[in-house]
């Protein structure tokens, strides 16, 4: 599992005059997107998770401090909050992006949606 310190230096790491125009550009969002399988692109990898282990339901609460909203791109990061808590952890391997990608499960439908770690939102 990956904690608040290590996602915080994991996603320092990106390069930004790389990430312009990288072929993860479709996975560059500031707050949370759905994406669909066929537009994930190649060379972006599972490097961890922060989903807490020996945990099967991490809870449904969010942590909102400053008044934000799960779609806002200011909202925290905050790693044993939904949605973070059942996300993954994945890196491009050209520009160094690190993104969060969890799966919303509804009565019919499975979305999968992304959000880039901007490590000053980290908590």
């Amino acid at each position: 599992m990956i904690d608040a310190a290590q996602l915080r230096e994991l996603s320092a790491q990106r390069m930004e005059a790389k990430a312009l125009g990288c072929r993860c550009t479709a996975l560059q969002q500031p707050s949370w997107e759905s994406i669909t399988d066929d537009r994930w692109p190649t060379g972006i990898e599972q490097v961890g998770t922060l989903r807490p282990p020996g945990v099967d339901e991490p809870t449904f609460e969010e942590f909102h401090p400053d008044g934000t909203r799960y779609d806002s791109a200011r909202a925290p990061i905050a790693v044993a909050w939904f949605p973070a808590n059942r996300s993954d952890v994945y890196l491009c391997s050209v520009c160094c992006s690190v993104f969060l990608r969890y799966t919303e499960y509804g009565g019919y439908y499975v979305d999968h949606r992304v959000r880039l770690v901007d490590p000053a939102l980290v908590v």
